[in-house]
């Protein structure tokens, strides 16, 4: 038998998530049964969408239940196994506890190489990057000379999706929380142009100076008041790939539509939400697209990790706020 330490929802947040929604818990877990196998988990992804699984609101996902372990996308080693497919030592990528250990049927379970540094399966190999690969090669589909925008462009998905649209040859725009962002988006993710949406607060005037010719598809994170100025800035045909929202999740009120909604007809947009776990049939065209890019350093990535399960809802706490830079992962163990 196994111990575990888990972090698990204790209360649902009103307004902003507090330390108290979260509590740390040692358990001790069952015998595994014929198809489980034991997982030790070795880093946790933190990310956006997991706010909203904190209320009961409804949603692409089931909410979190309450005093229960919240779940993430992780990268573990397999300690025990009582499933064919999965042997001792085998690591793997999927949904885990916030947890040391997570006892686990082996259902979206796959197998990831060490031969590549963990984390990286967590964002500019995983789930991130490729959310910003689909949504741009199959929503946004920037040409060249044309005008992209992309807000928290430093995020994990933000930092993909704007190195992606540059590669295609059109302008891109983004915004980030402060300048040390903006700056290694020019220098390093090769942006045209990034600005400090907390100290430039007249969005519509900075989208005007670097958007003169308006805005041509936007990769959108955000939402909010940003959005609305971006959205009062489409281009005729414009396309509109809505990933996030993440100024709104925390939101007790919610927050009136941008004004002329009709425009979206005056210019023939295109507005799609679209959620990445429907088109895991392309994970495969999205490695063999993007996996090539990372060693010419044609495709760069930035990190945040945090050294322990412990310091997990600070740092979600913090994720919320724009604290991280980049991909934020736990390493657990």
């Amino acid at each position: 038998m196994t111990d575990a330490i888990q972090i698990v929802l204790a209360k649902r947040p009103e307004g902003d998530v507090t330390a108290d929604c979260f509590r740390e818990e040692t358990v001790a877990l069952p015998a595994l049964t014929d198809g489980q196998l034991l997982i030790r988990s070795r880093f946790l992804s933190l990310d956006p969408y997991m706010r909203p699984r904190m209320t009961e609101m409804r949603s692409y996902t089931p909410p979190f239940a309450l005093g229960q372990p919240l779940t993430g996308g992780s990268v573990g080693e397999v300690v025990d196994s009582r499933n064919p497919k999965f042997v001792k030592g085998d690591l793997v990528i999927g949904m885990l506890n916030w947890a040391s250990h997570t006892v686990h049927d082996g259902k979206g379970l796959r197998k990831v190489d060490a031969g590549v540094p963990l984390s990286a399966y967590l964002g500019v190999l995983g789930m991130p990057s490729f959310t910003a690969w689909y949504g741009m090669k199959h929503i946004c589909k920037p040409k060249a000379g044309e005008t992209v925008f992309v807000s928290a462009a430093t995020g994990a998905v933000g930092q993909v999706a704007g190195q992606l649209a540059r590669l295609a040859g059109a302008k891109v725009v983004g915004c980030a929380g402060d300048e040390d962002k903006c700056v290694w988006a020019v220098r390093e993710a090769g942006y045209d142009a990034c600005f400090n949406h907390r100290t430039e607060r007249d969005y519509g005037a900075v989208l005007d100076k670097l958007c003169p010719q308006g805005i041509d598809a936007d990769f959108e994170n955000v939402g909010g008041r940003l959005f609305h100025a971006v959205f009062e800035r489409m281009t005729n045909f414009g396309r509109i790939a809505f990933c996030g929202a993440i100024s709104e999740y925390q939101d007790t009120t919610p927050l009136a539509g941008p004004e002329k909604m009709f425009g979206i007809v005056q210019k023939r947009l295109t507005i799609q939400g679209f959620i990445v776990s429907d088109h895991v049939a392309l994970m495969g065209d999205f490695i063999n697209d993007v996996a090539p890019l990372l060693p010419s350093g044609k495709l760069k990535s930035r990190e945040t990790v945090v050294d322990g399960l412990a310091k997990a809802p600070q740092a979600f706490m913090g994720l919320l706020k724009g604290e991280n830079f980049g991909k934020l992962v736990v390493k657990i163990s």
